[in-house]
Formats: C-alpha cells, structure tokens, sequence
C-alpha cells in the first residue's frame, strides 16, 4: 500500500536495522531496494560526520519491506512473528482494542506498546497498512483484516469495525475467507479496499468499488455484506491464461504485475494513472477486464520488475532498472521536470513516456 504511506522504497542507500526491533526504536529506519552493497560510507569527508552504514540488496529489501507498513495514519511492523502498531486509532486499526491513538503521548511505546492479538499459536509474516484498517498475512497463509469496515474492506460480510472493542481480536476475529481450499502468498491494501495474491496466483479484492477498483465489472462493494467472500467473490479476470505475480492497490485504482512482466490496471483514471491514455475508468461495467483489458505501454521491448501505487499515480520498475511514473504530476511525483499528468492523453505512454532522471550511470 502506497497511499500518503509508504511500504517499499526503491533506489534509496539509507540505514537498515539488523533486527526489526531495532526498527521499533529507530522511527528513521527505512527499507531501501538497492543494488547488492554491504557497507558504504555516508556524511562527506568530515570524520565527525561520517558513518559506515549496512545498505539492504535487493532480496533483503524485498523480505523487509513486509515487515513494515504505513497507512494513512498510522504505522505497523512485525518483530519475530509480532505485530505492532502506532498512531491514529480512530477505526480501531491498531488492533489493540480501543480506539485510543498510540504514539503521541509519553510512555506509550516500547514495552508499553502491546502486540496485535492474531490468535492462539497465530504469528504473521507480512502486514499491511491502509487507510484506516490493517491487515496480516499470517503464518499459515490465512488473512486476517482488523480496523475500519465502512465498505467491508475487512472481507467479513459486514460493515462492523473490528478491533476498536474489547474482545474482537485473537481467536475472536475471524480469518477473511479466501474460497475453499485457498491461501494467501502476498496481500496488498489501499485506502478503503483490501486484494490478496492467492496460492495459485489469481487474484481476489474486496471492500470499495467505486470505478470499479476491484476489477469485477461493477461498482458493488464486495465483503459488506454476507456470501460476498469466499468462493462466492469471483477472481479477477487478468486475461486469457494470464496470473500475477504481484498487485498494487492505490487508493481508487488497482494494477496487477502478470506473470509475462506486463501490467494491467483498473479503476480510477481521472489523471491517467491507468496508463491508458485517456482518463475513462476501467472495471466499472461488464467486459472491461480480461482480454478487453489493454496491458500498460511501457515502451519497446520493455517489461515490468515491480509496481507502485499512490492516491492518483503509478511507478513501474522496469526490466532494464529504469523507472516510469504516470498519473497525477502535481508537485512534480512523476519525476519528470514539470507538472503535467501523463497518461491522460494519447501518445503520452510507451516511448513517449521519459524514464525518471536519477543521476549519470544510475538505476532503482
């Protein structure tokens, strides 16, 4: 989840904690995807400001970046199979029981922090943080979503919060029902509406579906109400044999990296952050998806790596390490020496598109 929060930053030489403990108490620490370098030296040449650093490879960043989250908000990360979570509590999305915000006040963190309760013998290995609800992809491949529930972004059938009441978390939440006989291999959360990567790499999303964000041919909200989920919440329908490898939820749009390297988005597109090349929604109405869906120029010969998404634009990383940015540009996100949107109109994907600048010799 990318929206005003951040889950994966690529291309950054920053400091990585041994430990996610260390994280717990360094709120600087952040996850770097960067080239495979052990140490570098960071501060100039003056000795009392200079320090040797550890830099994450690219595998190291990928696997941390699981382990902490940030949502609208608020903020989570797991410590050896533990969750815990800080900041505004309005919906119960800290998962603590209470709606009371953590991290503001004085003797509130550290050990004064409790853990997310996931249930008994339950420990989690990826987590995610929207809006104003969390999710945790948990040691037996089951989801469990605690937090705001306004659209059933928490994919239990109703539009109850869960988690800012005594007695709704542990044993007591129940796990998202995925269909039978399926898990989960990666979960990805957006602003009010939750997707999960399943073990045979379809794909399912519930919660919000203005603009169809949740790829289903319609505008129906799915999991707010009961026999929504499970084998009753059809699959995405990524195209003829297509699957993914990995999902970006926005905050009203949605992209599917495919197991060809192309890129397939749905949703919002009022400022082009479908890469379409006009700013029509896609998913909303019936024969929009699948075949009828174009996959994302992203020039000649070019495949994607990996994928982000925010409240109005999406990044690719591409096959070749360069980066591409189009949507919304306000205040310049796109990276591209202007303000103007991309993707909204025609001709401005594909070749036409720049690579983001990030310096002479350097790639994400």
């Amino acid at each position: 989840m990318n929206i005003r929060g951040l889950s994966l930053v690529v291309g950054l030489l920053v400091a990585v904690p041994a430990t996610v403990s260390e994280a717990r108490t360094e709120p600087s620490a952040v996850v770097a995807e960067v080239s495979a370098i052990e140490q570098v030296t960071v501060g100039g040449n003056d000795p009392s400001t200079r320090s040797a650093v550890r830099v994450a490879t690219r595998e190291q960043a990928t696997e941390f970046s699981k382990l902490l989250s940030t949502g609208d908000e608020h903020t989570c990360v797991i410590d050896d199979g533990a969750v815990y979570c800080w900041g505004e509590n309005s919906s119960g999305q800290l998962g603590i029981g209470d709606s009371d915000d953590r991290g503001d006040d004085p003797g509130e963190m550290g050990d004064a922090l409790p853990a997310v309760d996931l249930g008994s013998g339950r420990s989690a290995k990826a987590i995610e943080a929207g809006g104003f609800h969390t999710c945790a992809l948990l040691d037996d491949d089951s989801v469990k979503c605690w937090g705001d529930n306004s659209y059933g972004q928490l994919g239990l059938g109703d539009t109850d919060d869960r988690g800012n009441e005594p007695n709704e978390m542990g044993d007591n939440l129940p796990a998202v029902d995925l269909g039978s006989g399926r898990t989960a291999k990666a979960i990805q959360v957006g602003y009010q509406a939750t997707c999960a990567l399943l073990d045979d790499d379809s794909v399912k999303c519930w919660g919000y579906n203005f603009d169809g964000a949740l790829g289903l041919g319609d505008e129906e909200h799915r999991g707010d109400e009961p026999n929504e989920m499970g084998d009753s919440l059809p699959v995405v329908d990524l195209g003829s044999g297509r699957t993914a490898t990995a999902i970006e939820v926005g905050e009203y749009h949605t992209c599917a990296l495919l197991d060809n390297g192309l890129l397939k988005c749905w949703g919002d597109n009022e400022d082009g952050q479908l890469g379409r090349g006009d700013t029509s929604v896609r998913g909303d109405d019936p024969d929009e998806m699948g075949d009828n869906l174009p996959v994302v120029d992203l020039g000649s010969g070019r495949l994607a790596r990996a994928i982000s998404t925010s409240n109005s634009h999406t990044c690719a990383l591409l096959d070749d390490d360069s980066v591409k940015c189009w949507g919304g540009n306000e205040e310049g996100k796109l990276g591209l020496g202007d303000d103007d949107d991309r993707g909204d109109d025609p001709n401005e994907m594909g070749d036409s598109l720049p690579v983001v600048d990030l310096g002479s010799g350097r790639t994400a």
